[in-house]
């Protein structure tokens, strides 16, 4: 057995939402270190080309809002301009929202299920095609949603269309996988705990003291992001179809809830 390149990404590109900043940088960076091209994309171009020029050169910018189909579709038009296949899509970027049950509003509910469960969809639909011509069944082609432990744990904020969204995407995945592996696509998605991101402020401003619900004792770090993201998209990962890897520190599968007592 050589492991010599399991974990390498050398020729192959990739296409990241969310990509300038938190959990999709810290995916981007890895992948470059792993050899891979990295298209990032988010709604502000400005902060695509911030995070190009601390990447460097085998990271490059699609600036796109992929909160509506039409935006998706776009999207894909642009990475066509530049590549005929694609060999991994992070599916990243999300958008939260949190206000007490008598008040949470519609747009609170339609902005989040748009961009967090729609646009995964559509997206990976409109990137079949080159997602199919790089993809075999000795070297499948990945596509990644990243959801949430708040899909399988409740957090105790009133984000009512987050927790719903993020519950959303893990079952899909699942039954994308079911579809996509016929094309030698395998579908997998990771749910990330707490990582420093402008998502999630709590865990960015307030790290020392979120740790400590952690059974682990500390919030996520780049390279735990990264990791997992290079071990799904790589050779490593190749054998993985429709599962979720939990990326939280024990949170979800190893804290003791409480007793009450008779």
């Amino acid at each position: 057995m050589d492991t010599t390149n399991l974990f390498r990404l050398d020729g192959r590109t990739a296409l990241i939402t969310g990509g300038s900043r938190g959990i999709g940088k810290m995916i981007a960076a890895g992948f470059i270190a792993q050899g891979a091209t990295v298209y990032i994309s988010s709604r502000k171009a400005a902060a695509c080309e911030e995070a190009v020029a601390e990447l460097g050169p085998k990271c490059i910018a699609l600036p796109q809002d992929v909160s509506t189909v039409a935006g998706c579709k776009a999207l894909a038009a642009q990475y066509a301009e530049h590549e005929g296949k694609l060999d991994i899509l992070v599916n990243n970027a999300g958008a939260a929202w949190g206000e007490p049950f008598e008040d949470f509003p519609e747009k609170g509910w339609d902005k989040v299920m748009d961009l967090n469960v729609k646009s995964p969809f559509f997206l990976t639909q409109a990137l079949h095609a080159p997602l199919k011509a790089a993809a075999s069944r000795e070297r499948p082609g990945k596509v990644i949603n990243i959801t949430s432990i708040d899909g399988l744990r409740l957090n105790p904020w009133e984000t009512y269309s987050y927790h719903a969204s993020k519950s959303a995407l893990i079952y899909l995945t699942k039954r994308m996988a079911a579809r996509l592996i016929a094309d030698s696509i395998n579908v997998t998605s990771i749910a990330p705990g707490a990582f420093a991101s402008e998502m999630n402020k709590a865990a960015r401003d307030h790290g020392d003291a979120i740790a400590k619900s952690i059974p682990a004792k500390r919030i996520g770090v780049d390279e735990d992001m990264a990791g997992t993201a290079i071990f799904l998209a790589s050779r490593a990962g190749d054998y993985v179809v429709g599962d979720t890897i939990v990326v939280d520190g024990g949170l979800v599968n190893a804290a003791l809830g409480t007793s009450i007592d008779a």
